[in-house]
């Protein structure tokens, strides 16, 4: 009797935690890809009442100026994971690369180049971002050319270190005994086998890219109004409930005309 030959799962792909991190992550993806074509109103179109509470045409209620909040999170959406996940791919690319070369060749390369690393390490990295995005002006781009700045290093150490553990392997030495260049023998023999750690660290890296673009737009640094971006609708939400604290009224309720309290 033949038997069909199973494909072997990984064991990690078939535990629960791991199925709903899969789940999760490919909403957000679809979400980021496809919400401008389904989302009920434009991301900035004012024709709603103002300060609408939560209700069956507007799922989370309208902002200051009548648009509609939940079509601008999902659109955002859009906005915000695309360029987190460029942010990711080009610190990785940019950290590998570095830290690669420093590990390979060693010597006066190294020190240079980890001293840079640790010069960059050196300062908070929400901080030097900051710095970076203010020096640059407020705009989305600077945003993330600042985050990128301040984001390589990490790459940079862990590819180091993992070189530094292959590249006196004999397979390594075999290929330079063979006339490998530094570069072939970089792309053929080391740098496939340090793939897998730096891609992990890159996975873990994206929310925190989230959270540093959001940041810095709640901070006034990156994405400018009108843009739905999340970082800029958190602050221009925060405005609002400061004003609401200090007596402006609350927003309406959809259907009963009533206002409603906003509480501390």
């Amino acid at each position: 009797m033949i038997r069909r030959r199973r494909l072997p799962i990984p064991r990690a792909w078939v535990t629960p935690l791991a199925i709903i991190g899969v789940v999760i992550a490919l909403a957000w993806v679809i979400i980021a890809a496809t919400a401008p074509l389904w989302v009920p109103y434009a991301p900035n179109a004012q024709g709603l009442p103002r300060l609408q509470a939560p209700g069956i045409d507007t799922l989370m209620g309208t902002d200051a100026v009548g648009r509609d909040v939940f079509s601008r999170l999902m659109t955002g959406a859009s906005v915000t994971i695309p360029l987190a996940l460029m942010l990711v791919v080009v610190s990785l690319v940019i950290g590998t690369t570095l830290g690669a070369v420093a590990g390979y060749f060693g010597g006066w390369i190294d020190e240079a180049l980890m001293r840079l690393t640790d010069l960059v390490m050196a300062f908070p990295t929400v901080i030097l971002a900051m710095v970076i995005a203010a020096s640059l002006g407020p705009s989305l781009f600077n945003a993330v050319l600042a985050a990128i700045v301040v984001s390589w290093p990490a790459y940079a150490r862990v590819s180091r270190s993992l070189v530094l553990s292959l590249r006196q392997q004999n397979y390594v030495i075999a290929g330079r005994l063979l006339g490998f260049s530094p570069v072939k023998s970089l792309m053929t023999d080391i740098l496939p086998n340090i793939a897998g750690p730096v891609v992990v660290l890159a996975t873990l890296d994206v929310g925190t890219a989230i959270l540093l673009l959001s940041g810095l737009s709640f901070l006034g640094l990156g994405a400018q109004p009108p843009s739905a971006e999340w970082g800029s609708m958190i602050s221009s939400a925060s405005e609002l409930r400061r004003l609401v604290d200090r007596g402006l009224p609350g927003p309406r309720h959809p259907h009963r005309g009533s206002r409603v309290q906003l509480h501390r």
